[in-house]
C-alpha cells in the first residue's frame, strides 16, 4: 500500500511538473501541448481533439500545422434546433475536394491527420501515386440518426460527421465506395486500408460492412463512441 501511494505521488508530481512546464517532454506526449497534425498519432490525440472544440486558440494552433483552407462560421443562435459552435468551411487543403463542407474543429483537424497519414500513404503503397480528390456526400444536416422521428440527434447534426464516397488518383483514375468496395484487386485492398486507418483519426467509422445504409460511403464522426465497423 505503502509503495503504491508513492507511486501515485510520484506519477502526480510528474503530471504537475508537465503542466507547469518544469518537466520537459516531447510535444506530442505533453497532454497540453497544441496538437500537431504532421506528428504521428498516440494515446493522447484523442484527448488533444476533444479539446479542440471549446478553445479557439488552441483550434487555430492546431490548424496551422495543417495545409487545411477553411474560412470560419459565425455561431447560430443557440435556441437553433441544431446550433452550430466553433464551426469551419473545409474548402480544401492537401487533398481537393468534391465541394467544401463545414466541420466541427475536432472534426477539421482530425480529417487533416486522416490526409497525412492514411490517404496518402495507402494511396502511395498501393497505387505509387497520390489521392488528388476525395468525394463526400456532405457533413452538416439536422436531422436525427437514419431521420427517425424518435432517434437522437446525429452527429450530423452538430458538423461533427463526413460521408466519404470516393477518391481520384493524380492519374484520374477513380475509387468509389459502392462499386470497389467489393473488389479483390487493389481498389478493395485500398479502401480497407482508408477504413482501418480511418479508425485512428475519427471517433466512428462506419462503412459497407456495417449495414445497407452505409453500402456507398464511410461514415466518419467525432462523438463519444468508439466503433470501427
Amino acid at each position: 500500500m505503502r509503495l503504491l501511494l508513492v507511486c501515485l505521488l510520484v506519477c502526480a508530481a510528474a503530471v504537475v511538473g508537465v503542466w507547469r512546464g518544469w518537466i520537459d517532454v516531447p510535444a506530442q506526449w505533453n497532454p497540453w501541448a497544441p496538437l500537431d497534425v504532421r506528428l504521428k498519432p498516440n494515446v493522447l490525440t484523442p484527448f488533444k481533439l476533444a479539446r479542440l472544440q471549446n478553445d479557439l486558440t488552441l483550434c487555430d494552433q492546431a490548424l496551422a500545422s495543417s495545409s487545411l483552407r477553411f474560412s470560419r462560421q459565425a455561431d447560430s443562435d443557440p435556441s437553433a434546433r441544431c446550433p452550430l459552435q466553433n464551426t469551419l468551411r473545409i474548402q480544401g487543403g492537401d487533398i481537393a475536394l468534391s465541394s467544401s463542407f463545414l466541420a466541427s474543429c475536432p472534426l477539421a483537424v482530425a480529417y487533416a491527420m486522416f490526409d497525412i497519414h492514411t490517404v496518402q500513404p495507402a494511396a502511395q503503397a498501393v497505387f505509387g501515386q497520390r489521392v488528388a480528390r476525395i468525394d463526400h456526400l456532405g457533413s452538416f444536416a439536422c436531422r436525427n440518426v437514419y431521420n427517425r422521428a424518435n432517434s437522437r440527434l446525429s452527429q450530423h447534426a452538430t458538423a461533427n460527421a463526413l460521408d466519404i464516397a470516393g477518391f481520384r488518383l493524380a492519374d484520374g483514375q477513380r475509387i468509389n465506395l459502392l462499386k470497389d468496395w467489393s473488389d479483390e484487386g487493389d481498389k478493395g485492398r485500398f479502401l480497407r486500408l482508408i477504413r482501418d486507418g480511418a479508425c485512428k483519426h475519427f471517433s466512428t467509422v462506419l462503412g459497407p460492412e456495417y449495414n445497407a445504409a452505409h453500402r456507398d460511403h464511410f461514415h466518419v464522426d467525432m462523438g463519444r463512441w468508439q466503433v470501427c465497423r
